[in-house]
């Protein structure tokens, strides 16, 4: 009896701590499992959409019990269903925002190009034209039509070359070549009242340096012109820039003295050695240059320089070509030039012998 008793009692109490471990165990849990905090005071965590607008994502964290305290780890809890829904809602906003948003129109792209334009090349207005590019243009024309032939000029082509070719570019071509005409022009005119002061006997002398130091300049102004001449004069005005300055010069300067110099010309001819071979060839070809037609003031004076001025030789006037040259002969041998030591020549006869061998060996050495 008494041992049936000490069982029962043995069976409640383990009944009863039983009871008391299961509540412990669910107040645990309910501890592990509490609710949510309110949405203030959830971190808050951005992610960028791809509209390109941060949305608000709510960061869960959750402090879980490891197995040191008893409790087996489990399963992480499920994200609260109201931040699913934000988060939704704020990548369907990002999207209709990007949606929403303008195409680049061609007129934004044509303004950047053209804004892109304007960083690369500066804009040359007529002031600077004037003041800055000009100036520099007018030094180099000056020192180049002033230099003597063979002369240094210490001057830039690459920079003069690069102001051309900005100006061209920026749309002031016509004004340029106005300028470089009328520059030229009155240096021509200054030149041709030199040559008016000039005495007879220096004014051949000066007619020549005044051709050949022109001419000279030439062969450098028209180089650094080219990008004018060829966008241009070429294009617009059907011309050619070195054209346009050689009719400068025989305009204002070999019209207004070809009938003063065309006399001094025939006497120094007449004359032999008043003028160097060197100047009269110079003169008579550049006169040639300037304006074939003036061959006709002087035929036989341009033929001794120029091939080709007279008919072809005739084989009925060779007598006369002959008495010209005995004629040339004796004005040399009058004006004191003689012809050297003769003693060496051999006399006409001793030339004279077997003609016949004489004519096969210049044959063979044809």
């Amino acid at each position: 009896m008494e041992e049936s008793m000490e069982e029962e009692e043995v069976l409640i109490y383990e009944a009863m701590m039983d009871d008391q471990n299961h509540n412990n165990w669910e107040a645990a849990v309910d501890g592990f499992r509490q609710p949510p905090p309110p949405a203030s005071s959830i971190p808050v965590s951005t992610c960028e959409s791809p509209g390109g607008q941060l949305l608000a994502v709510p960061t869960v964290s959750v402090d879980r019990k490891g197995p040191k305290e008893g409790l087996p780890m489990g399963p992480p809890p499920p994200p609260d269903a109201n931040g699913v829904i934000m988060m939704l809602k704020g990548c369907d906003a990002a999207a209709a925002v990007a949606k929403a948003a303008p195409a680049p129109t061609p007129s934004s792209t044509i303004n950047i190009n053209t804004s892109t334009s304007k960083f690369l090349m500066n804009v040359i207005t007529i002031e600077d034209y004037k003041s800055t590019y000009w100036p520099k243009l007018d030094g180099a024309i000056d020192q180049l039509l002033t230099q003597s032939p063979g002369d240094y000029i210490p001057i830039s082509y690459e920079q003069i070359y690069s102001c051309v070719y900005k100006c061209v570019c920026q749309q002031h071509s016509e004004q340029m070549y106005s300028d470089l005409i009328k520059k030229i022009t009155n240096h021509l005119e200054r030149v041709s009242k030199e040559l008016q002061a000039s005495p007879p006997d220096l004014y051949i002398e000066r007619f020549n340096i005044a051709l050949g130091q022109y001419m000279g300049a030439l062969q450098s102004i028209v180089p650094l012109f080219i990008y004018m001449n060829k966008f241009y004069i070429e294009t617009k005005l059907n011309r050619d820039l070195k054209d346009d300055l050689i009719k400068l010069f025989t305009e204002h300067v070999a019209e207004k003295h070809i009938y003063s110099l065309m006399p001094l010309l025939l006497e120094a001819q007449s004359t032999p050695f008043q003028v160097t071979p060197s100047t009269m060839a110079n003169i008579v070809k550049g006169l040639y240059t300037l304006r074939p037609e003036w061959v006709q003031m002087a035929p036989t004076l341009f033929s001794k320089f120029i091939p080709n001025i007279l008919p072809p030789a005739v084989e009925s006037e060779l007598s006369e070509y002959a008495a010209q040259d005995q004629k040339l002969q004796r004005e040399l041998i009058q004006n004191g030039f003689t012809r050297g030591d003769q003693s060496r020549k051999r006399a006409g006869d001793e030339l004279a012998y077997n003609s016949s061998s004489a004519c096969a060996s210049s044959r063979g050495y044809r």
